[in-house]
Parts: C-alpha cells; structure tokens; sequence
C-alpha cells in the first residue's frame, strides 16, 4: 500500500508518522533516545529497570501519549504512529520499549472503554486516563497467571460490597514503577464466571511488587510477578467481561489494538541490528567478501520485508479499529487474522535478521558484553507474546485460513 503526495511515493513501512499527534509523540521521544541508548547495557546486564529513563518520560508527557487531549494527553490515536514510537525506541532499547508499550497500550483500550462503555466502565476509564494524562499516573497491565496457570486469579464478594481480589500475577512489565494495576481475573456473578479487569493502586494492601525478573532477553523490562493475598477492590474498580470460554469474535478487535503496536519493538531490534552491522564494516574500511555482501544482501531484503508487512497491516488496522458499521464479530476476526499472519512473519524475519547480522561480524559478537549479544536475545521476546504463542497462532491461522478467513 502507498500514499503519495506530490512526486513522491510513501510506501508503508514504518518510518514517518501518519499524524501530527503522532509526530510530536516522536518529537518527544527524540530527546530521551541517548538516555535509553547510553544506560541499555548497564540495566541489561544487572537485570535493572531504567527508572531514570521513565521519570523523564512521564515528565515529559510521553507515558499520557495515547491519553485524548481533553484529558490531558497527546491524544495519538493512530495504531501506526504508535508502533512507530515503539520501533524508534527499540532501536535504543527494547527492554524500554516493551516496558513503554504497556502505558501506551493501556491509554489505547482506556479510550475506547471511555468512549464506548457503560456508565460505571467510562468512569473509571477516565479516572485512569486523567491521572496519566497529567503524569501521576503509570499503569501496569498483568494478564499471565504464574505458576503455568494452576491457581487462577480471582476476585470474590467482600463484606462491605466490594471485592476482594487473590492470585499470582507474572510478566508484569513496569511493574517496578506502576503506580496502578489493571489487573485480569474470573468472577462468578449470578452463576456464571466472568472474566474481569481490577484496578488496584500500588498502595492496596494485600499487594505485593515482587523482584524476581531474571529474564534471557528483555531483562531491563521489569516483567517481574504481583503477588495479590485478598487484596481490597471498590465495586466500582472492576470492568465486567463475558462469560470465560465464550466464544466471542468481536472481542478479538479489543485484543488486537491492545497488542499489535508491539510488532514495532521487533522491527527496531532488527533495524539496530542492521545498523550496527554496517557501521561496523564501515569502519573496518576495504571490500567486504563476498559472503559477506550475501548476508547483507539478505539481511536488507529482510529487513524490508519486515518493515513494509508490519506497516501495511498497522495501516488496515488503524482503518478497522475506528469502523463500526459492520459486523463487529467479522471485524474482530479480520482484525486478529492480519495481526497473526503479521506477527508470524514477525516472528520469523526478525531473528534471522539478527542472527544474519552475529555471521557477519563473526565470533566478537558471541561475547556477553557485545551490542548484538542484547539485540539476539531481546528478539526471540516477540515469539512469546500474547496473542498468540507460536502452537495457539498454528491453530488460530490455519482453523481461520480453513474456515474461510475473508481478505
């Protein structure tokens, strides 16, 4: 896909932002890039969170992006522009960028449930979304239960009308300065268990932050377990889903915009990757061999390949995301289709990229301490991110592609 404004063509691939809104989240971003850049193997190596990094985005106003301006934020809106933001980031870092794609994401959804949910789900939304757009706010989204799944998180009636909220939370990216949590767990009402959503400031008692991230890859990101032991919540402090196990396709629209932003991460990882390998030979001066000019052949096709699939489909997502005229179940679906096959190449092009880019600089860049050592063990992060993992995206494509999935 191409747009084209005068004598230029402008292919779709992830390099210029769509809005002006998108372009000052960008501008905003610039000057905290040498920061992420110059602390990324430091955090990396002790396991540590950029705590200095992200106080200078929330002060900036970079962590109320996605927050609309009558609420105080940037109002970005653009699924592109915000992916854009996530690939210039990881460029420098991609532990940063993964950690900054839970606020991002997190004002994303919040906007719709404030736009589109009942009376009690906007209120709370906006309560939220007020406090990030002005800075105070930092919210953490925890979905995984720990432990495989064998104790379930979930909330039960209190005494006082509320509820009391148990269970283990892992992967809980930023974490370690979230100010609030959003927490997924089931609920029975009337009969039926639901899923739910709970938001609990940090200071809930009950409520602990736990220190035990000791990623392979990503290990600045802060992905660290919650631990939650009857945690107070306010009635008015949860959003109702539907039934779990219900088959619901139009929700699979939620899910996508939640996640398919983080397709740029992996994009930013492979372009440094790329950059890194061509400033290297440059500076190394002479005719590279023959092998060599092969894998660089490659890793530019690639790399390519990469930027254009994701931007093309954050560009039809950014379409589907705003149309409602339709069937909301067949947009849910053609939604989390193009994201899946997108995400599979993703998956794919961006680690061979990687490793290409180890081959041409050869046996330096197996030591611990060398840029593309970071770089090769963030990248494999994107084969474990929801939705889906590799075998349930086996499943979801190929049931889809089967049943007759519409382009």
């Amino acid at each position: 896909m191409a747009t084209h404004h005068r004598d230029r063509a402008v292919t779709a691939d992830l390099r210029d932002p769509r809005t002006s809104s998108g372009g000052a989240l960008l501008d905003l971003l610039t000057g905290h890039l040498p920061r992420v850049g110059d602390g990324a193997r430091r955090h990396d190596r002790d396991g540590t969170f950029p705590v200095e990094v992200f106080e200078g985005l929330r002060t900036g106003g970079a962590l109320g992006a996605t927050v609309p301006a009558e609420l105080g934020g940037l109002g970005v809106t653009s699924l592109h522009d915000v992916s854009l933001a996530l690939t210039t980031v990881a460029e420098a870092d991609a532990s940063t960028a993964l950690a900054l794609h839970m606020q991002l994401s997190r004002g994303l959804t919040l906007t719709h449930e404030w736009l589109y949910g009942d009376d009690r789900a906007r209120a709370l939304a906006e309560r939220l979304l007020r406090g990030m757009g002005s800075g105070e706010a930092v919210v953490c989204t925890t979905v995984k239960d720990a432990g495989g799944g064998r104790v379930v998180t979930r909330l039960r009636p209190a005494p006082d009308g509320g509820w009391l909220l148990s269970g283990r939370k892992t992967l809980a990216s930023m974490a370690p300065i979230a100010t609030d949590f959003v927490v997924s767990a089931r609920v029975d009402v009337a009969g039926v268990t639901r899923s739910a959503a709970a938001v609990l400031p940090r200071r809930t008692p009950g409520l602990t932050v736990l220190d035990n991230w000791d990623g392979l890859g990503m290990r600045a990101s802060g992905s660290v377990d919650i631990l939650l032991e009857d945690c107070p919540v306010g009635a008015e402090d949860v959003f109702l889903r539907g039934p779990v196990g219900e088959v619901a396709d139009a929700a699979l629209a939620g899910q996508t915009v939640s996640s398919i932003t983080m397709l740029g991460i992996y994009v930013g990882v492979a372009q440094a990757a790329r950059d890194l390998v061509v400033s290297e030979l440059t500076r190394r001066g002479g005719s590279p061999s023959a092998g060599v000019r092969t894998l660089l052949a490659e890793i530019e096709a690639r790399l390519y390949a990469l930027r254009t699939t994701v931007g093309s489909t954050l560009s039809v997502a950014d379409h589907l995301a705003y149309e409602f005229d339709g069937d909301p179940a067949e947009r849910g679906r053609r939604m989390m289709f193009d994201f899946q096959r997108a995400k599979l190449t993703v998956n794919r092009l961006a680690p061979e990229i990687v490793s290409d880019c180890l081959s041409v600089i050869g046996g330096a860049s197996y030591s611990g301490s060398h840029p593309l050592a970071r770089l090769y063990r963030d990248v494999r992060a994107g084969a474990f991110m929801h939705p889906f993992t590799y075998p349930d995206a086996v499943d979801w494509l190929s049931d889809a592609t089967l049943g007759g999935a519409k382009e």
